[in-house]
């Protein structure tokens, strides 16, 4: 497994704006204004993930939730519960369907130490793309070796059609795989590695970027292993919608 190229926290903006990536260790999330130890706090609810009905591809290796928030200034407000839509440019496999997820659990949305990890993404997104409200969407994943493989991208390396991508690995268990794969939209260039640590979080420039994560499997047969990550997207003027 190949470590993260971490990147030093006080040149977050400028590693997005030079490679369209940054990787934060766990130690180095104050610059999102939250540490690990508070994240913690929130480890339950990938214990209470539903199934996801949506796969195409038959797979029942998928767990989720989903919600939506406004982030502007120091305020964030959650949304009205939606569907979580992508065009089929950017998602070929799920795209052009609206998705009804189960809400996020309500221990998850009242925690301090998730708006502030919410609103700390905020603010390296404005201090980036420019100060403006951000239209988030937040999906906690679980990605089990139940049927001997998981998927975690089962659409292959794509963009999702926003400003920013964060992806925090939350726990490993019992697997192998799971190598994180970002590569130049418009270039041969790209990088590989494994984020093992909880907390290890990746930021990506969707419009710079694309980006996979290979597939999960057990380390002993018959011995269920999971991957948990939360993925967060923050987007200028609007959700996506059909």
């Amino acid at each position: 497994m190949f470590e993260p190229p971490w990147t030093d926290p006080a040149d977050v903006v400028g590693s997005l704006q030079r490679q369209g990536e940054a990787v934060l260790a766990p130690a180095s999330l104050g610059v999102l204004g939250v540490t690990a130890d508070q994240l913690d706090t929130l480890r339950p609810c990938w214990d209470d993930l539903p199934p996801d009905g949506y796969l195409r591809d038959g797979g029942r290796y998928r767990f989720r939730r989903h919600g939506c928030f406004v982030a502007d200034g120091d305020a964030l407000t959650l949304q009205p519960h939606r569907a979580h839509w992508q065009p089929l440019d950017y998602n070929a496999l799920h795209g052009g369907i609206q998705r009804w997820y189960v809400p996020l659990a309500q221990e998850m949305v009242t925690s301090p130490a998730w708006s502030a990890l919410l609103l700390g993404l905020a603010r390296i997104t404005s201090a980036f793309k420019g100060e403006r409200p951000w239209f988030i969407e937040a999906h906690p994943f679980r990605i089990d070796t139940s049927d001997g493989i998981g998927r975690p991208t089962p659409e292959g390396a794509h963009r999702d059609g926003v400003d920013l991508v964060a992806v925090l690995m939350v726990g490993r268990h019992q697997i192998k795989g799971g190598e994180s794969r970002v590569f130049e939209a418009h270039g041969p260039a790209g990088q590989r590695f494994t984020m093992t640590q909880p907390w290890t979080t990746l930021l990506l420039d969707d419009e710079r970027v694309i980006h996979e994560t290979t597939p999960i499997q057990p380390l002993e047969a018959g011995v269920r292993g999971w991957r948990d990550t939360l993925v967060i997207t923050l987007r200028r003027d609007g959700f996506q919608g059909p």
